[in-house]
């Protein structure tokens, strides 16, 4: 997103709709807060203070109490957005600090976190494919003399915790110039696998290799690590960004071949990058869930009498990911839908949206989560109804009466430890009296072959 700043996204456009206003007319601002683009509000941007609570609430972590719900929180890492507080610091301060975070989670009866370990085509981890992130050291490739990924799945599994990996399969990095990356690194090597666009660099989803390639390095911490989930951000072909086009002409002359149109042939890539993912992840750890935080419009009813009633950004047309599909065809184990507007918003409703995506789970194996944006509570650039504490309960209040909603998840962690106007207080007041555990799948289980989906409500578009 411009300067990087947040959710994890800095983090591209995660708002992708205009919240001001009484006429309600959203625009496709593209604002993923998780990726980094100027319009985002925290994916990259300047990094939130960690907590200075560093008690260990691990006996809290075990007492289990109450039906299981997913109560999570994002960690970024991009750009420092939440951990560590700064590059360079010592290995001592790093782990101190992701320590405390693990610990905010549990004082808050969170009972997951998505923790982002591979930000920009580098790894949290001593990966076997990419470099070290630099936000731990300031320099790309540099190892910080210890393990962050080993460390959090450990120090959240003693805590009560689920550890869910957070990878952006397909950005290289937050700036246009190759030559910033390391020598070593797998873009500097394979030049023609990258395509610049929007001042950033991404890997071309177009290409086998690279499809191939990104699941490599992610599932080189399945292998290493006893993950609780794979998750990816919303970010597969980037945000739009006007007067520009990404070039891929090359890729979709030797791979377009059969499709109708490049759209479908760039949603055909997303859905096989999805597919093969979630099989490689069965097959090395069967106990390993697959999840998925996508913006939170499908389409628009407006494009689409399968959509919903928004006026938004559309996931499906513009990002080229067919989030509806992959529910309606239970070929993940959660989707995470971006819901980051309020109660009211003409462009983007929440409560229109929490119906709408419901529906879309009901009779599908895949459970459906809802992503919450605690990080606009109590901001000043946001309407009247973030300013209000009770904004976000009343997300879950209305969420609940919805049976196939099991949980929700807070952006981000930086957020829930300012807590600017008491709304995740609020919230653990008003619906987090007791723990309670994430829910889960059956051990072991497999992953549907295409078009193996329900099918109650006719083929999926």
């Amino acid at each position: 997103m411009g300067n990087p700043t947040r959710r994890a996204f800095t983090l591209a456009a995660l708002a992708a709709v205009t919240t001001t206003g009484a006429a309600g007319t959203g625009t496709a601002a593209a604002a993923s807060a998780r990726t980094g683009t100027a319009a985002a509000p925290t994916d990259t941007g300047t990094a939130a203070a960690a907590p200075t609570d560093t008690g260990t609430a691990a006996a809290a972590g075990r007492h289990r109490a109450g039906p299981a719900e997913m109560r999570g929180m994002w960690l970024a890492t991009v750009a420092n957005r939440d951990w560590p507080s700064r590059p360079g610091l010592s290995a001592a301060r790093q782990r101190d600090e992701l320590l405390t975070w693990l610990d905010l989670a549990v004082r808050n009866r969170l009972n997951t976190v998505m923790f982002q370990v591979r930000p920009t085509a580098d790894a949290l981890w001593p990966s076997s494919y990419e470099p070290w992130s630099q936000v731990l050291t300031g320099t790309q490739g540099e190892s910080p003399g210890w393990d962050p990924l080993g460390t959090a799945v450990a120090e959240a599994h003693a805590r009560g915790l689920e550890l869910h990996a957070w990878f952006n399969p397909y950005r290289v990095a937050t700036h246009s110039d190759l030559g910033r990356l390391v020598p070593t690194h797998p873009a500097r090597l394979h030049p023609e696998w990258v395509v610049p666009y929007g001042g950033k660099l991404y890997y071309n989803p177009g290409l086998p290799e690279v499809r191939a390639f990104v699941q490599d390095a992610m599932l080189d911490a399945v292998r290493r690590y006893p993950l609780d989930a794979v998750h990816f951000d919303d970010y597969f072909y980037p945000y739009p960004v006007a007067g520009q086009t990404f070039d891929d002409d090359a890729a979709y002359d030797a791979h377009g071949g059969g499709h109708p149109s490049r759209a479908a042939w760039r949603r055909s890539n997303i859905d096989l990058l999805v597919l093969e993912t979630a099989g490689r992840i069965k097959a090395i750890r069967p106990t390993t869930q697959f999840g998925i935080s996508p913006f939170g419009v499908w389409r628009n009813a407006s494009t689409d009498p399968l959509g919903s009633d928004t006026r938004a950004l559309q996931s499906y047309d513009d990002v080229y990911a067919d989030t509806r599909r992959w529910v309606r065809e239970g070929w993940i184990d959660y989707l995470v839908p971006q819901l980051y507007w309020n109660i009211g918003l003409a462009a983007a409703d929440y409560a229109k949206l929490v119906p709408w995506w419901a529906d879309v789970a009901r009779g599908s194996r895949t459970r459906l989560y809802l992503g919450e944006a605690l990080y606009k509570a109590g901001d000043p650039a946001q309407p009247a109804a973030w300013q209000d504490p009770a904004e976000l309960s009343a997300h879950l209040t209305l969420a609940a009466r919805y049976p196939q909603v099991r949980g929700h998840v807070f952006f981000a962690a930086g957020d829930v430890a300012a807590d600017r106007v008491g709304a995740m207080a609020r919230v653990v007041a008003d619906h987090y009296t007791l723990p309670a555990a994430a829910p889960r799948s059956p051990m072991g289980a497999g992953v549907p072959a295409p078009g193996a989906g329900p099918r109650s409500r006719g083929p999926v578009t």
